[in-house]
């Protein structure tokens, strides 16, 4: 008889949330909001139902906020238009993790919008 190694995913939507809301350590520590959820996407990826789609959007939400104050930097010497980006980068930054760890709870998949896709 031969046996076959078949990977199951569990589903862990409260890991997905908690993946999701990790991101706030921003805003509590100063760092942190992008390595934690990173380090939680790549360890449970292939055993978690759905993390892979939710470590990606996380992944490109944060690279696309940390773009957004790049670019938003210079952009302050011009009318200071950049201090209006960075103030929405800071909401955006903290109203989307909590909206998708609500919808991860609820098993929806995540919306990030303003998003470029990197991965």
């Amino acid at each position: 008889m031969e046996l076959v190694n078949q990977n199951v995913l569990r589903k862990d939507n409260t890991l997905l949330s908690i993946t999701h809301l990790t991101q706030l350590l921003h805003y509590i520590t100063g760092f942190g909001g992008f390595i934690v959820p990173l380090i939680i996407w790549l360890t449970s990826r292939n055993s978690v139902e759905g993390m892979d789609e939710h470590g990606k959007a996380i992944v490109n939400l944060q690279l696309s906020l940390l773009l957004y104050i790049i670019i938003s930097i210079p952009a302050i010497l011009l009318l200071g238009l950049g201090i209006l980006t960075l103030i929405g980068t800071g909401i955006l930054g903290f109203v989307l993790p909590i909206v998708n760890a609500v919808k991860a709870a609820n098993g929806e998949s995540p919306s990030y919008f303003l998003t470029i896709k990197f991965i």
